[in-house]
């Protein structure tokens, strides 16, 4: 954002040194007059970023994965859970119809269980793809230059919050294949250990009822992904990763509270959407970096700004997102987090 000629540039422009901007989507360079470190004021471009040559090959692997979120996503929110059913066959054990109605019932929610399991393995491999091309190099010049693989990063936060929601609002889940797991025991029993009739494999039955065991089965996939991520590659200064996240938090909650940058929006859901990347990022950059995003020690990531962002345009899943923050984060409760922060968050 430029202010038009003979306007006043808003107040936190005022102060700054500016690189000029040539095109919407483009990095605003924005220096402190103090000289301090450079407080990052990007516009991102979620709408609409394309890729360039450099990022394109990274771009269609990743791509090729995050076309089928939607329709994860659209399962999920229509997963209505095989209850009634099961219902009937605790009741009446020895009513072998209404066993085979559940069972019959129950085998195809499995399935579509595992099709979301499988989904969290295959976004762990292109989120590593996506990290090494972000954090290689300094992260705002990262994302200054690849843009659209930032918007990807930003999906995937997007896309995992949303999934972890709707999974927890949905008992069905863990009831569903608590009852298979036990069924199936009881069948492989009566046929001589026989796992011919089994869905999915004893080895990623237990890996999917780990899986479906936590809260936000996803969020905690990607957490230990983008931990893995820095233990694996020595190379690249853990810095490089923490930098990236607190800069792709900080950007949301400019977006979110500076209408200069939320009026360009097309799309209604596009705050939402700025809201999720941006708690997704705090809880990822939690994980990772030694003190966390809560200490008054490190000032990379205003909290208390980015907890009012939340509560701004009626978020309707703002308190969704707060649990986020006070449920899966590793730091919150530590000593050197302000009481202020923590009655926030209460």
């Amino acid at each position: 954002y430029l202010p038009p000629p003979g306007s006043v540039a808003p107040p936190f422009l005022q102060c700054c040194s500016l690189r000029p901007v040539h095109a919407m989507g483009n990095l605003i360079d924005v220096l402190r007059s103090d000289g301090k470190k450079p407080a990052p004021h990007v516009f991102l471009d979620f709408e609409r970023a394309q890729p360039t040559a450099e990022e394109a090959p990274v771009h269609e692997e990743v791509k090729a994965i995050l076309d089928q979120s939607r329709q994860i996503l659209e399962d999920l929110d229509d997963y209505k859970g095989a209850g009634d059913f099961i219902r009937n066959a605790i009741s009446q054990p020895g009513n072998e119809e209404i066993q085979t109605q559940t069972w019959q019932a129950v085998c195809p929610l499995v399935s579509k269980l595992q099709r979301f399991h499988q989904f969290s393995l295959s976004l762990d491999g292109v989120l590593h793809k996506l990290l090494q091309a972000l954090c290689t190099d300094d992260p705002m010049t990262s994302l200054h230059n690849k843009q659209a693989l930032a918007k990807q990063f930003a999906e995937i936060l997007h896309f995992v919050l949303k999934f972890d929601e709707l999974k927890m609002s949905n008992p069905a889940i863990q009831n569903d294949f608590s009852y298979y797991r036990r069924t199936l025991s009881r069948m492989k029993m009566a046929n001589g250990g026989s796992d011919s009739i089994a869905v999915v494999t004893d080895e990623e039955a237990n890996r999917m009822s780990l899986f479906y065991a936590y809260p936000t089965p996803m969020l905690k996939s990607v957490s230990d992904s983008t931990a893995n991520f820095v233990k694996e590659n020595r190379a690249i200064p853990v810095e490089n990763t923490t930098d990236t996240l607190s800069v792709m938090a900080a950007v949301c909650r400019e977006m979110i509270e500076n209408p200069e940058y939320s009026s360009r929006f097309e799309k209604p859901d596009t705050v939402l959407f700025c809201q999720r990347v941006m708690v997704g990022a705090i809880i990822l950059y939690d994980l990772v970096h030694s003190v966390g995003a809560f200490s008054k020690k490190n000032p990379s990531i205003d909290i208390k700004a980015s907890i009012r962002a939340l509560k701004m345009h009626d978020n309707p899943h703002v308190e969704n997102l707060l649990n986020a923050l006070r449920y899966t984060t590793k730091h919150l409760n530590d000593e050197d987090t302000p009481k202020a922060v923590k009655q926030m968050l209460q």
